[in-house]
């Protein structure tokens, strides 16, 4: 998280049971919240795959009891959505409902589980066929500087008037520091750059990080061909390909062509919950 600690007023902890560390917790503060790092995707505590509920729950209180000692009065939780983690582990979920946690946002992430069938919708096979025939070719790139100031900040800050979460510098040094995580793929029209996606990976999941592409080769097909191929060839082997969000307005409004765009994919919807705990209700957690 180092690359943006500038933009953050740091506040994350380390849980130990003795001497040894069972749970970390990346967060940022603002005022009396705290915050699951609102520099991050995807957050919340992080546990040894040995961790038992008995041991959540303690973590959890102890939590909580300490930001009450700092004059914390909330704990805002980002949840990890259920297919990055790489063991079945619902237990903060039991502790967020005996603490009485409000929910206070769901995004929808469109999600395509890779190791089932998936179909495309008729639409999307046409436009796949349509931008066969116009000639794209896609490269793997080493870097990003040209697909970030000839598609990608062109077309945020036409459409929306803004600028990409991670400028050309940090995501260079994201890609230093995680070469294997990290990859880059464009879109070419007579050698002219003319769309691409940055993708980052785990051990079983691709998410989509960035999607952009001219409006002109879109309507022939340019992303929808760069994404037929990625899903497969490239990640055919991963467990689940990860659309991202489609939610404005902190989970209240869907971006109707985005979501249609993802569905046509074949994807469904998984959720990422948020919740808002008090930290004074760590006595809910005694005599459990």
């Amino acid at each position: 998280m180092e690359y943006h600690s500038d933009r953050f007023s740091d506040f994350s902890m380390l849980v130990f049971e003795d001497e040894k560390l069972i749970s970390v917790i990346p967060g940022n503060r603002i005022g009396a919240t705290v915050f699951s790092h609102q520099g991050l995707s995807y957050g919340g505590l992080v546990f040894d795959k040995n961790i038992r509920l008995g041991q959540v729950l303690k973590v959890f209180s102890a939590v909580l009891s300490f930001l009450e000692q700092q004059q914390i009065t909330h704990f805002q939780l980002k949840q990890l959505p259920f297919f990055y983690a790489e063991y079945v582990s619902d237990e903060i979920q039991y502790a967020l409902f005996l603490t009485e946690a409000k929910l206070i946002r769901r995004d929808t992430l469109s999600l395509i589980d890779l190791s089932k069938p998936f179909e495309y919708s008729r639409s999307k096979k046409a436009k796949i066929k349509l931008a066969a025939a116009s000639g794209f070719t896609i490269v793997e790139e080493a870097g990003f500087t040209e697909f970030w100031n000839q598609v990608l900040i062109p077309n945020l800050q036409q459409k929306h008037g803004v600028l990409p979460v991670h400028t050309i510098e940090e995501i260079t040094l994201l890609k230093e520091r995680f070469p294997k995580n990290i990859r880059q793929f464009n879109v070419y029209q007579n050698r002219i750059l003319v769309a691409g996606t940055t993708i980052f990976e785990t051990e079983t999941v691709a998410h989509a990080q960035y999607i952009s592409g001219h409006l002109e080769q879109n309507k022939l097909g340019s992303i929808d061909f760069l994404y037929d191929f990625l899903l497969k060839n490239v990640y055919k082997t991963k467990q689940y390909f990860d659309f991202g969000t489609s939610n404005e307005n902190a989970g209240r409004n869907l971006n109707e062509g985005l979501l249609y765009w993802k569905e046509s994919f074949g994807s469904k919807i998984a959720v990422q919950d948020f919740y808002e705990v008090q930290t004074s209700h760590f006595t809910k957690l005694q005599n459990i």
